[in-house]
């Protein structure tokens, strides 16, 4: 202490230590980056002295001109932006339609009218010009095609065009002729309609559908009537296999696996197994088809065990291999093994793509102002946004509802009127109750505008027309993943648009989809936030100031933290609220720990900064005790470590306990001591 005394003593000219002065610089530097009552409270910053009464006038003047806002707390301490510097990479096309009709091929006319007709189909796409007449052969095949090329057509057709045709007249009560897989309910729905429609001129043969969340009595009385092209989760078929007695594969001439890798991923292999095992056991000899609009390594390895000297059909392969004729060569057997290691996808021609950074803190009202911008002002949108867990999704919506639809839908969100200018907020994820999913898929198939909030669940296959926006609110997990969730609009030559939200520290994951040949054009922030200045809703009102002129940065700002406060003061007006959105954030955090090992660098939990990622969920603050609260994402529950004082008392009693014992039955008692140690 004495040695800091003289030292100061030293610095100072006047041998007077400068310590109050140095403090006052410090509290005004702060107060300069503080609020605007901090700066008020300092009064005006002239050269000066200002008398006392002088400055209390000034004071009054501006507290009835300026209301309290904060600014500062969005805008301040953000991490830098990074520029994003991306290498123009040339995409991979497909050539989605041909000028092929059905007709051209050896189809029943009542199918291919069926086809013009009920489907409103007159020419056919790349994937099914290729499949159609491999199936019609009778051969088994592996087909990669982009997501939205018509691939279940392309399955389709063939597969009614066999059954129609067989010398015996199938019977309802012969059960099933063909097999066909799907990942999810919604996907089992969609095709079961799209099968359905094909059958139309032939009545007599049946289809049907198991999926989890149906009641299982109702489908085994369905099964026991006859099922003659049963479409199936893997889950529920592997279910009705072991405690359904009239279910049987005797007669199956057909195996179809769609989306085989995300059947795959959502750990279905086991089950696919005992389904594979279960038809072998009754039939050995049968058409399979595997369809996926990705190859991974689990897919090949399927293909592997399922498939029969099958014909690999990859329409991206074809327009790659045309300025290296080389590689043309044993395109069957290789086809597979080049897939892999290029791991470049095709994408549609129609589709563009966008990516915008943003700083944690200001994640939730930038995707506010972008659903606001698109279906408020532009209108004749329908957006899908992607979220990484079931409780996030359950909450943005409540949020999104109560906060920018101004919580009329808060009930019913399917049944807001769009004609006033309303938002219509739907959500889709794998917790809700199966009756809820479907009405809600159904909801938005129909709709022409709305957003749907949900997981991957609705990444896979589903073709919901008229989508013209995807937004990935969290990054996917792969850029596999990433070509799915787009692939929800731009489908079979519609235009659409994909955006993906990623943090400043999450910048790196533009030059991954670059090496797999994926392009994104960069978004700015600040354009979208500006479209606030179309709500007045988010006017910071002021008594006597000026209309706004234009896109004032500092108005646009101020719009933002007026938005983010509704936002803030929905979650903290009650108790349960609160609790909710720690909820969401614990589930966000969960999924964030579960990006694959070669993506930890750029998604990394230690990257992340808790306070400004709980503004995002409109919390005011970085929650203590999170994994205290119990998250559907959180399975494993590890035991926390018993502190060392507690491990010695606990090992104090147990020998006190023995030596007790020992001197209690000391004549030959000493086993006794060495069970109760055990115990």
């Amino acid at each position: 202490k004495q040695s800091g005394a003289l030292k100061r003593k030293l610095q100072s000219p006047h041998g007077n230590p400068p310590v109050k002065r140095k403090r006052k610089l410090s509290t005004n530097t702060f107060r300069k980056g503080g609020t605007e009552a901090d700066r008020r409270e300092e009064g005006s910053p002239s050269q000066k002295p200002v008398p006392k009464k002088q400055l209390t006038d000034k004071q009054n003047g501006r507290q009835k001109n300026k209301p309290f806002i904060k600014t500062s707390s969005l805008f301040k301490n953000n991490p830098d932006v990074p520029e994003i510097h991306r290498k123009e990479v040339q995409q991979l096309q497909e050539n989605v339609f041909t000028t092929d009709s059905f007709s051209q091929l050896d189809l029943h006319p009542h199918l291919i009218s069926t086809i013009n007709t009920v489907l409103n189909i007159c020419s056919m796409t790349s994937v099914q010009k290729q499949t159609i007449p491999v199936l019609l052969q009778g051969r088994d095949a592996l087909v990669r095609s982009q997501t939205g090329s018509g691939k279940t057509l392309a399955y389709g057709i063939p597969l009614v065009q066999s059954l129609q045709g067989m010398e015996s007249k199938i019977q309802r009560s012969h059960g099933p002729y063909a097999l066909v897989l799907v990942p999810t309910r919604e996907l089992a729905l969609q095709s079961f309609d799209t099968i359905q429609k094909l059958l139309k001129p032939f009545n007599w043969i049946v289809p049907g559908v198991l999926m989890g969340g149906e009641k299982r009595k109702s489908e085994k009385a369905r099964l026991r009537k006859g099922i003659n092209i049963l479409i199936s989760t893997p889950g529920r078929l592997v279910d009705h296999i072991k405690s359904t007695e009239c279910i049987h594969f005797h007669r199956t001439q057909w195996l179809i696996i769609d989306e085989a890798d995300r059947i795959l991923d959502l750990g279905f292999e086991k089950d696919v197994a005992v389904i594979l095992n279960a038809l072998n056991a009754e039939r050995e000899t049968r058409q399979n088809v595997l369809l996926s609009a990705t190859l991974t390594e689990g897919v090949t390895r399927l293909a592997d065990i399922s498939l029969k000297d099958p014909v690999s059909i990859s329409i991206a392969d074809e327009i790659q291999k045309v300025p290296e004729p080389a590689s043309q060569t044993n395109r069957e057997g290789s086809s597979s093994s080049n897939c892999m290691e290029q791991e470049n996808f095709a994408v549609p021609e129609t589709l563009q793509q966008y990516v915008m950074v943003v700083p944690s803190k200001l994640r939730l009202v930038t995707l506010a102002a972008f659903i606001l911008q698109k279906c408020k002002f532009e209108k004749r949108h329908k957006m899908i946004i992607f979220f990484s867990s079931c409780e996030q999704v359950e909450f943005y919506h409540e949020l999104l509802v109560k906060v920018l639809a101004g919580g009329s839908e808060s009930e019913q969100p399917g049944r807001s009127s769009l004609s006033s200018g309303s938002l219509q907020f739907l959500r889709l994820h794998g917790d809700m109750e199966q009756e809820e999913r479907t009405e809600v898929f159904q909801e938005f198939l129909k709709s022409k505008t709305g957003i749907l909030l949900c997981t991957d669940v609705a990444a896979r296959g589903l073709d919901l027309p008229q989508v013209t926006w995807i937004v990935q609110y969290n990054a996917p997990a792969s850029p596999a993943e990433y070509i799915h969730r787009i692939g929800r609009t731009a489908r079979i030559g519609c235009r659409g648009s994909s955006l993906l939200v990623l943090a400043p520290s999450e910048a790196e994951y533009v030059s991954l989809l670059a090496s797999h040949k994926i392009n994104v054009s960069e978004l700015k922030m600040e354009k979208v936030l500006a479209s606030l200045m179309k709500d007045d809703r988010f006017k910071l009102h002021r008594p006597g100031s000026k209309k706004s002129c234009g896109k004032n940065p500092q108005e646009v700002r101020e719009r933002a933290t007026v938005l983010q406060t509704k936002f803030e003061n929905h979650v903290h007006s009650s108790e349960g609220t609160v609790r909710w959105a720690k909820k969401a954030l614990q589930s966000f955090l969960c999924a964030y720990t579960t990006y694959p090992r070669d993506l930890k660098h750029i998604f990394h939990i230690k990257s992340l900064h808790l306070g400004h990622v709980a503004k995002s969920f409109g919390l005011r603050d970085a929650p203590q005790n999170l994994t205290a609260l119990p998250t559907a994402g959180s399975k494993r529950k590890t035991k926390p470590r018993p502190k060392r004082s507690d491990l010695l008392k606990k090992t104090q009693g147990k020998h006190r306990l023995a030596e007790l014992l020992r001197s209690e039955y000391s004549s030959g008692m000493d086993t006794a001591g060495a069970k109760v140690k055990k115990k």
